[in-house]
């Protein structure tokens, strides 16, 4: 079955949509939500709130990417749930890495201002990976999108660990000086 197919399921309020996005996309969901929360057990409960968020979400929307929209909500849902899960023990991890060495570049601070901003900086970082070469591209997203750790990364591009981080580093002044060229006060 087709995402398209799957969508219609949703828009007829069928609940063999919910079976079929998670045949189809159960196992991404599960490594997105595992990669972030490094507990199996915390995994699955995000990825079975995915499935309802889905439900509560499709109608009124219509996810042109039904992968990325399931693995949009899983990838929220473990973020909120790793926030939760340590916001009594700040330790540091691999997340709390790899979003600091983005927020070197990008602040997480929301202002008035900086909320109109948030179209226009999400058009800018889509700018600047369309500029990168795929490898980058790649590495840019595993490492800041689905916050896979240094050497993971290592292993999955046949990298050395100084290979990857100084490539990182790079890429993050590279960010820099593009949203700098887009007008964006850092």
């Amino acid at each position: 079955m087709d995402d398209n197919e799957i969508i219609e399921l949703f828009f007829a309020r069928d609940e063999g949509a919910i079976q079929a996005v998670q045949e189809r996309y159960g196992a991404y969901c599960a490594a997105v939500a595992q990669n972030i929360l490094d507990d199996r057990g915390a995994a699955e409960e995000c990825v079975n709130d995915t499935w309802l968020r889905c439900w509560q979400s499709i109608p009124p929307q219509r996810p042109r990417s039904l992968k990325s929209f399931a693995g949009r909500i899983a990838r929220n849902l473990a973020l909120s749930a790793r926030r939760e899960s340590t916001a009594q023990k700040r330790g540091g991890g691999q997340v709390q890495l790899a979003l600091e060495e983005l927020g070197e570049v990008v602040s997480g601070g929301e202002t008035p201002e900086g909320a109109l901003d948030r179209a226009a900086l999400l058009a800018a970082l889509d700018g600047f990976l369309a500029l990168l070469p795929e490898r980058h591209r790649c590495l840019f997203l595993r490492r800041y999108w689905y916050l896979d750790s240094v050497e993971a990364l290592a292993g999955r591009f046949s990298m050395s660990r100084t290979q990857v981080t100084t490539t990182l580093h790079r890429l993050r002044g590279k960010l820099r000086v593009h949203l700098q060229q887009e007008g964006f006060e850092l």
